[in-house]
């Protein structure tokens, strides 16, 4: 797929100043100094002398789009986009403009903020409607924001079939708890139930002692005389028959 096209070409006025113009853009020596750092990719001493251009004049557009520049080129793709912005309300023609806002729809575009990139290349378009690397990078920027759109529905999804797995998970887990809690509670009462069997007093044994034993046994010995005593008597009488007549 052909990569994200670019324009990170510096913004360098090839008119010859008068000295009265040189004196009124005082910035100037810093940008061309920026841009031989440039030219020589050495980005982090073009971004210095940019910003020195800047301190000298805030508006100039050509500190602005190449300061820019040299922070996309570093990797600083946040603090390169605010400088696009910067530049894009003092761009001096169409041209600079629709570059600036195709540059500025790259730094969003690295920064994955496919929204404000699909924007920012609009606006390119819209100045420019011809330029076919920004119409190519603003339907690439549509195609990436699809994309994360999905993955991002994908992953809320998965965020709530995950919650509701831990919600089943955790219902189940409380089942069992409360089951393992109701056969504790049962192993309890019936032990409590075995122990309360088992500690309950017994009915004492009636002992009886020696003596009682014989006075016992010398009480039926002497029933038994006197029945004997008794049935003796009965023997020696005579039986009495009735009167005949």
């Amino acid at each position: 797929m052909k990569k994200l096209s670019t324009y990170p070409n510096l913004w360098i006025s090839i008119m010859l100043l008068s000295p009265l113009l040189l004196h009124a853009q005082p910035e100037k020596g810093n940008v061309r100094s920026g841009n031989k750092a440039y030219l020589k990719n050495n980005f982090s001493e073009a971004e210095i002398k940019y910003r020195k251009a800047l301190e000298k004049n805030s508006t100039s557009f050509n500190a602005n789009y190449n300061l820019g520049n040299a922070l996309y080129k570093q990797g600083k793709f946040e603090e390169a986009a605010r400088q696009y912005s910067a530049a894009a309300n003092i761009a001096p023609d169409k041209i600079a403009a629709a570059r600036d806002y195709h540059n500025l729809g790259n730094s969003y575009f690295k920064q994955q903020k496919f929204n404000e990139s699909i924007e920012a290349y609009k606006n390119a378009l819209r100045i420019n409607p011809n330029d076919e690397d920004t119409r190519y990078n603003l339907a690439y920027a549509q195609k990436m924001l699809k994309e994360q759109q999905q993955n991002q529905n994908n992953r809320n999804q998965d965020d709530k079939n995950q919650d509701k797995n831990q919600d089943k998970n955790r219902s189940q887990q409380n089942k069992e708890q409360q089951q393992n809690e109701q056969q504790q509670q049962q192993q309890q009462n019936e032990q409590q139930n075995a122990d309360n069997q088992q500690g309950q007093p017994k009915q004492p044994e009636q002992k009886i002692s020696k003596e009682d034993a014989e006075r016992l046994l010398q009480a039926l010995r002497n029933n038994e005389k006197e029945i004997q005593k008794r049935l003796n008597k009965i023997e020696g009488q005579r039986i009495r028959t009735e009167k005949q007549w």
